[in-house]
């Protein structure tokens, strides 16, 4: 199978390399340097440090508009969520089926799914979908054990993910419910950073898993509002998403939490990240569409109050904690 993936990010190239060892896998690189450093050390030092590039995976420079003229049997979208748009539209010719690695909004509240609609053509969007899922790339680049799930509303685009993808090391699921596991991929990143915050005050465990499990509620609340099916929150791209981001040392999300609950301004937390953390930029966009619909988020909405700079973390905590006593479900 020949497979192009566009943006050597660290999960982008940690399904390159992965794909690399069955597959013909070319992966395109945005800057040149970057491109030339990758090509000559075979190591994606800016992303991935420490992980060995196979002799196997083709390094090209360029972006999708020059992906796109190379014929492959699956093309991957590995930009965040920024660059979607500008991706699906250079591959609006495209005859194989095409999938993107984004989870978020956009700054207009959309999921990508959404994104895609209002920029491709209706015989576009039978080839699309969405490769999503508990993953740290630094695992998956490792060959460590992961589960990933690939939705879409055309079985034949999850089975042409699962032949990209599935191996002994990475197991991929199919799911048809996109749009729950667009909202999974989302929410997730923004409960992570309340759990972080919840670490970073030393709220104890007995917070944390109250965090999870309420924050779980609060996006299968909001993925039923958007069209989703409830038992994909139970799924990989929900509650095993949201277990990772808001637990693993190595989740972004979570480190912006911890680093506001030790005094950090957003702008420190963020700079010393050196990688984009989603749940920053989606939250609001998040509570926009909740409230659009008239969905109940608190986690989400103290975490949105808190990076506007409207209150400390403390004052977070107090919010939540003096809420009017409710039912479960």
């Amino acid at each position: 199978m020949k497979i192009i993936v566009i943006g050597a990010g660290a999960w982008g190239t940690a399904l390159a390399v992965q794909a690399s060892a069955r597959h013909d896998v070319r992966l395109f690189v945005r800057e040149a340097n970057q491109a030339q450093q990758m090509q000559h050390s075979r190591i994606n030092e800016r992303y991935l440090p420490g992980v060995q590039l196979p002799s196997s995976l083709q390094i090209l420079q360029g972006q999708a508009d020059q992906a796109a003229h190379f014929a492959a049997d699956l093309y991957v979208i590995a930009t965040p969520m920024a660059g979607l748009a500008a991706g699906l539209q250079a591959l609006s010719t495209a005859t194989s089926p095409v999938t993107w690695l984004c989870k978020g909004f956009d700054a207009n509240a959309r999921l990508a799914h959404e994104i895609a609609a209002a920029t491709t053509s209706p015989k576009m969007m039978r080839l699309l979908g969405v490769l999503s899922g508990p993953s740290f790339a630094q695992e998956v680049a490792r060959g460590q054990l992961t589960a990933l799930v690939a939705a879409s509303k055309q079985r034949s685009v999850t089975q042409t993910l699962v032949s990209a993808f599935h191996s002994e090391r990475l197991r991929v699921y199919e799911n048809s419910d996109i749009v729950g596991v667009e909202v999974g991929g989302a929410v997730k990143n923004v409960l992570a950073i309340a759990t972080g915050l919840c670490d970073g005050l030393g709220l104890g465990l007995n917070a944390r898993a109250a965090l999870i499990t309420r924050g779980l509620a609060e996006m299968t609340r909001l993925g039923i509002a958007l069209g989703a099916q409830a038992e994909t929150f139970m799924g990989l791209s929900g509650l095993g998403d949201l277990v990772l981001t808001a637990t693993g040392d190595l989740s972004r999300n979570r480190k912006v939490g911890m680093l506001l609950a030790q005094g950090q301004s957003l702008a420190q937390a963020t700079a010393s990240l050196g990688a984009v953390a989603e749940g920053v930029r989606c939250a609001n966009a998040v509570l926009t569409r909740a409230q659009l619909f008239g969905v109940e988020m608190p986690i989400t909405a103290c975490v949105v109050a808190l990076l506007e700079g409207q209150v400390t973390a403390q004052q977070a905590v107090a919010q939540l904690m003096g809420r009017e006593p409710g039912r479960e479900i």
